[in-house]
């Protein structure tokens, strides 16, 4: 494993990298409708790879993530409309060769959001927004570490999403979405520029509606792109990723609703490999 692919790599947040959606996130709630949602994600890593092949470097790498999201449901003309803020915060790990990289707590960068429904048509079980996300660049960040939760850039993601019901209880979800990155003017030891190019990602997911409170689901996930640039020079480290996942949500009452999904990485081009991830969300409507 050479020292760029490890530095590219753990240098960069692993909040984040693109936006993961869960099943129904492009169904819009009723108007004047405000929902609050905490989500914990835990990940464990203990492969990293460089160009397709495992590295002989014995890894660890943790980390428990969680994210405060409120979100509030109204109408842009005739569009529902959904303005939102996220507020990411948690803790990252190393261990075995790559302890020295130490850990990062914190507070991660807030991300403002505001999907558009276009189509919104309950009586064909048909959905469709647009969804624009703008990460500002105030989460902690300190150029001397490793490891951090922020990223001292700004980012702007546009994702697409949609929903077609196929019967009363079987939907179908896709999304797709591509991410901008700002430069990093402090980044590694020396506070050197970083650039990156865009990432792309694309999601599917099947969802079975067993009855009105609870759903089963399973998808896939591919993200691509987003090779890193340091003082001009190209990392060779375009991401490569392919991910499963399946889970079940409840409403244990009827304004409260737990969710819970487990996935793992299934290929990784460039970077480390998730083995296990566990990912949790309660919702609540008000």
């Amino acid at each position: 494993m050479t020292f760029t692919i490890l530095s590219t790599t753990v240098s960069l947040p692993l909040t984040a990298w693109a936006i993961d959606v869960d099943i129904a996130d492009f169904i819009p709630a009723p108007d004047n409708t405000t929902i609050g949602l905490l989500y914990y994600q835990h990940a464990e890593r203990n492969k990293i790879y460089s160009s397709g092949q495992r590295t002989n470097t014995q890894v660890k790498l943790d980390s428990d993530v969680g994210i405060a999201r409120l979100v509030h449901y109204t109408h842009l003309g005739e569009y529902a409309f959904a303005p939102q803020v996220l507020v990411p915060f948690g803790s990252i790990k190393a261990g075995k060769d790559i302890e020295g990289l130490g850990t990062a707590d914190g507070i991660g960068d807030v991300i403002l959001a505001a999907p558009l429904w276009l189509i919104n048509n309950p009586q064909s079980r048909q959905y469709f927004a647009i969804a624009p996300y703008l990460y500002l660049p105030i989460g902690q960040y300190d150029h001397n570490q490793t490891l951090n939760m922020g990223e001292n850039r700004w980012k702007f993601n546009l994702q697409g999403g949609y929903v077609q019901g196929l019967s009363d209880r079987w939907f179908i979800n896709l999304t797709a979405d591509v991410m901008f990155f700002g430069k990093n003017d402090e980044y590694g030891i020396s506070a050197i520029e970083m650039k990156q190019k865009p990432l792309f990602q694309g999601q599917a997911d099947i969802q079975y509606q067993i009855s009105p409170k609870t759903n089963i689901f399973t998808g896939v996930s591919k993200t691509w792109g987003g090779e890193t640039r340091v003082e001009g020079l190209n990392n060779n480290d375009e991401s490569e990723q392919f991910k499963i996942k399946i889970g079940s949500s409840h409403f244990i009452t009827p304004k409260t609703q737990v969710l819970m999904s487990l996935g793992k990485d299934i290929h990784v081009e460039n970077g480390f490999k998730e083995n296990a991830r566990i990912n949790l969300r309660l919702l609540h409507v008000f």
